[in-house]
């Protein structure tokens, strides 16, 4: 089972593409497309579309790797807008009281 670290790991990769940019990598090429912002902001919607058509229909073995997919590249616009994703997570622990 995964843990709160796969998350963490993940958001350390992230951030650590973007500050040491690398040849092939796909956070890269996300953030450095011509378009900016908005190419990461269309990814989230696309992927957005993908979980909601594969909940919708039922297939659940879809709605988990859109539900990755979408998660990634959620915590990709964070890192583009330069948000902390524990910021995210103190946000949701606020609510919880």
């Amino acid at each position: 089972m995964a843990s709160n670290e796969t998350l963490a790991e993940l958001w350390e990769v992230i951030g650590d593409r973007v500050q040491y940019p690398r040849e092939g990598s796909y956070v890269g090429s996300l953030l450095r497309d011509p378009k900016g912002i908005d190419r990461v902001l269309e990814k989230v919607g696309e992927e957005t579309t993908e979980f909601i058509l594969a909940v919708k229909n039922g297939r659940k073995q879809e709605v988990v790797m859109e539900a990755a997919d979408l998660l990634f590249h959620v915590l990709v616009s964070l890192k583009a807008a330069g948000a902390e994703f524990s910021s995210v997570l103190d946000e949701l622990e606020s609510r919880r009281r």
